[in-house]
């Protein structure tokens, strides 16, 4: 492993915020409570409602004596205005971005920073798959038009997100200086504890320099039990996810995967993952399409291990993406996981593999051109590694 990587820490609180209209107050309150200090790291930040209510609660965190460092990715941000840059710089709040895009620097641009994070006081932690935008929470709405869901984390566990946070903001000094050379933690996976009530350890992506967070996974699909339950929007997974799934639900474990319907972002991806449901879908893989909304969320759930984060797990992160996600065995978050699980089964369409082969002739041909540009991209890669 090209890194080193955090233990299990015991003593946790955890609670599952589910869509913006519950998380996004929360995550306000917590800032405004800040007495020392407040970090912020996110991906998509887009000017609009939802960003004027949290630069307002930055700047008034600021203009009060408490340090706010933000951590944005370039690219990501590019909707992010020069007028909301300046508040924010102007009332003193840090602001830095990741890997700043340059004609120059060709393939490196696209190297990202994914993680969603929010830290306070150095007390709470708040991680998840969200951004700053409308779509994920308008202020004065009771819905949202992305589902997500977020975890307000206190205990412990909250150093060790700290850590995480500090050690991508040294390495971001400079314009060009993007990525972190120093190590911590341990120098290899730590074993899954027995479940315990507040159990949580953080696992992250450093742009493809170490993946823990992917062999976590791969060791809790393989040893997985009782059911294995995955959510993700953007359903293209390695090979060897794939295998780990059709192997789980050959040996009778209830597989159920939970991916976006036809409400998304990037229709090209959603059907370039539809050549893998017919080889899934054989081997006993239950496949569910959430229809309300745009379903963002990245979850999982094997027997009452509990991962939600930024990580889609497919290829395109692992290779180029940093991501972080958060890792617990806790009696009520695994409670609060299943529960939400199951609200959002019963919300979307299962598919059958008869259904599937019945498919008219237009979907077809999008899955069929989509894949192949999926799969040119992935040999593409494998080669540069």
């Amino acid at each position: 492993m090209a890194g080193a990587v955090f233990p299990w820490r015991d003593g946790n609180r955890f609670e599952l915020l589910v869509d913006g209209p519950q998380f996004f107050p929360r995550m306000l309150q917590a800032i405004a409570n800040a007495q020392e200090q407040v970090e912020l790291e996110l991906y998509l930040v887009e000017a609009g409602a939802c960003a004027e209510a949290m630069v307002q609660a930055l700047v008034q965190a600021a203009e009060r004596g408490v340090r706010v460092r933000c951590l944005f990715d370039d690219y990501g941000s590019l909707a992010f205005t020069l007028s909301l840059r300046r508040r924010l710089s102007e009332a003193g709040v840090e602001l830095r971005l990741y890997n700043r895009l340059s004609w120059r620097r060709w393939v490196r641009n696209l190297y990202r920073d994914h993680r969603k994070l929010l830290l306070v006081d150095q007390a709470l932690a708040v991680v998840g798959g969200t951004g700053v935008t409308d779509e994920f929470w308008t202020p004065g709405h009771d819905s949202s038009e992305w589902h997500e869901v977020m975890v307000e984390i206190s205990g412990p566990l909250v150093r060790d997100w700290q850590l995480l946070f500090d050690r991508q903001w040294l390495a971001n000094r400079h314009r060009r200086a993007w990525k972190p050379s120093s190590d911590f933690g341990l120098p290899r996976l730590p074993r899954v504890p027995p479940m315990g009530d507040g159990m949580g350890r953080v696992a992250y992506a450093d742009a493809g320099q170490h993946r823990d967070i992917l062999q976590s996974l791969f060791r809790a699909l393989n040893s997985g039990q009782q059911r294995i339950w995955l959510a993700t929007p953007y359903f293209l997974p390695t090979w060897k996810i794939r295998r780990s799934l059709r192997k789980a639900a050959a040996r009778g474990i209830d597989v159920r995967l939970l991916l976006t319907g036809p409400r998304t972002d990037h229709p090209s991806v959603r059907y370039a993952g539809h050549r893998y449901y017919p080889r899934l879908l054989k081997a006993g893989v239950k496949i569910f399409e959430y229809q309300p909304c745009f379903l963002h969320l990245k979850m999982v759930l094997v027997d009452d291990w509990v991962s939600i984060g930024s990580c889609n797990f497919d290829h395109w992160n692992l290779r180029f993406n940093l991501e972080a996600n958060l890792e617990a065995l806790d009696t009520s978050l695994t409670q609060a996981v299943v529960a939400s699980f199951e609200r959002d089964f019963g919300l979307s369409q299962q598919v059958s593999l008869e259904q599937w082969q019945r498919r008219p002739l237009w979907r077809r041909i999008k899955q069929r051109v989509w894949g192949w540009v999926d799969r040119v991209v992935v040999n593409l890669l494998d080669r540069r590694g």
